[in-house]
């Protein structure tokens, strides 16, 4: 973090990490470059036959690494993701159905895809509040979610959000202490006001014998003010995992859990988050619910508020019937298409430079935008710094012209973020992702052409999770699914390529 001014904090000194190996080459392509050409290079003193019989096949393996796309991807990763899509779509696997329709259900909605390996359990904080806990059975990880509702920046003074930024640097940097971690997310979901909690909060008060004239403008106020406001809600979703080999023992880990709550609840209020509290499991399934199936919005809300609950339970929350498409995702009432980040914003941003993308936009039926955070252990996070650090200083002094003072710039970035790391900052690797809803599939070319201008002023480039909506949509639900740990080829070997 730096500041110009004391009325203009500025913020940035993120960097993408720097993969070991050779130009556009990983750690295996440059192991695999060099040993085909020492291969080679015997095999010409035999003859240049048995040279070109070496030579012919390490080219066509070594190519493909060559070709990157723009966001980093190489022409393995695109092969893979396009024979993995055909094998899903010849096995039937994009179109789901639940419900009474539905053999694998038992008759209930249950969620699709990734959501559907996971139980709700339940438990009580120190504050006898229930919360939820979503325990995901493949791979032993147990999610919390926490609910907030942040301050608005209105009228705020720059000290006090660099305050509040600060407590969240603070927040995250925690996150790396805490035991058994696997990742957190924070998710804002915006979208139109339906006017229920407004409709039953003043019609039960009018006045059986109130003026006509009276009762007939806060009818008026009560039909038309919605049309000018939205809802906002913000989750934060913190994953916990089991070491392996451990035996399982759920009552012993939800307990455990609980005593962990007070503490980063108190976290999220120091760092602007408002009034925050868990989420209980009916809560969690609402959710879900809503955001595969949005037109039942007013519905639950109506509910909640005439009722004190729906009685949702986790195995009903699904769509009845979903469709992935290449670009989009299909299901009940609802069209949604997925980006995911694939570039941060590059130099120093304003603390409001993601506003525009997080506030509610016209002509969506729902908006999600998912900040996903993996926290580093100090130990590791000390080995990532001063590799980076050497890398920069590598690069600064190996090449001239532009290059060179490109490279400077790069030295500076690792030369801070070592300093800070060695006094007691955190590293935390972080992505985002953004999930757009509409009505049919007619409303998404104009709703994705509002989300690319949204992107570029925010300073963020982005690409369409093509081939993948179905899992790209699911992780920007607030159920703690983290991206990185559900990949086929493990992330250590991904980075080598």
């Amino acid at each position: 973090m730096s500041t110009h001014a004391a009325s203009s904090p500025t913020y940035g000194n993120w960097r993408r990490p720097r993969r070991p190996g050779l130009g556009p080459f990983g750690m295996i392509g440059t192991a695999g470059l060099f040993g085909g050409l020492v291969v080679t290079l015997l095999a010409s003193l035999i003859s240049l036959a048995a040279a070109a019989v070496v030579l012919v096949p390490m080219s066509i393996v070594l190519v493909p690494l060559l070709i990157r796309t723009q966001d980093g991807r190489n022409a393995y990763q695109l092969l893979a993701l396009r024979i993995g899509w055909m094998r899903r779509k010849s096995k039937g696997a994009t179109t789901y159905v639940s419900g009474p329709l539905s053999r694998r259900t038992g008759g209930r909605f249950q969620p699709p895809g990734l959501l559907g390996r996971m139980q709700m359990r339940e438990g009580r904080d120190a504050y006898d509040r229930d919360f939820g806990v979503l325990f995901h059975r493949s791979r032993n990880f147990y999610t919390i979610v926490l609910a907030c509702e942040p301050d608005g920046g209105s009228l705020v003074d720059a000290d006090q959000v660099d305050n509040w930024v600060a407590a969240w640097g603070g927040w995250l940097s925690r996150l790396s202490h805490e035991t058994g971690l696997r990742g957190a997310s924070v998710i804002v979901e915006t979208a139109p006001d339906s006017g229920t909690r407004l409709a039953n909060e003043v019609l039960p008060r009018l006045a059986p014998d109130a003026p006509p004239a009276a009762r007939a403008v806060m009818e008026e106020v009560v039909e038309r003010y919605p049309q000018a406001s939205s809802e906002m809600h913000t989750y934060i979703t913190l994953t916990y995992g089991v070491p392996a080999g451990q035996k399982v023992k759920h009552d012993e880990l939800i307990t455990e859990i609980a005593t962990r709550i007070p503490g980063l609840l108190s976290g999220l209020v120091g760092a602007g988050g408002g009034v925050a509290y868990p989420l209980s499991a009916e809560r969690i399934a609402e959710v879900v619910r809503v955001a595969y199936d949005p037109a039942v919005a007013g519905e639950v809300l109506d509910l909640r508020a005439r009722h004190g609950g729906t009685g949702l339970e986790w195995d009903d929350s699904g769509p009845a019937a979903c469709y992935e498409d290449v670009g989009s995702y299909q299901h009940d009432s609802g069209v949604s298409r997925t980006w995911m980040l694939t570039l941060a914003p590059r130099g120093t941003v304003r603390a409001n430079v993601l506003r525009g993308l997080l506030e509610p936009s016209p002509g969506t039926r729902r908006k999600r935008v998912a900040l996903l955070y993996r926290p580093i252990d100090p130990a590791t996070s000390a080995r990532i710094v001063e590799a980076d650090r050497r890398a920069a200083q590598f690069m600064a002094t190996s090449g001239r012209g532009m290059v060179q003072a490109r490279a400077a710039t790069e030295v500076r970035a690792a030369e801070q973020t070592a300093q800070e790391e060695a006094t007691g900052a955190g590293l935390v690797e972080f992505s985002l992702m953004l999930t757009v809803t509409v009505d049919d599939e007619e409303e998404m070319a104009d709703a994705s052409a509002s989300m690319r201008n949204l992107q570029g002023a925010a300073r963020l480039s982005m690409r369409p999770a093509d081939r993948m909506q179905a899992a790209a949509f699911s992780c920007t639900l607030p159920t703690g699914i983290l991206p990185w740990e559900l990949t086929l080829v493990p992330r250590d070997l991904r980075e080598m390529l």
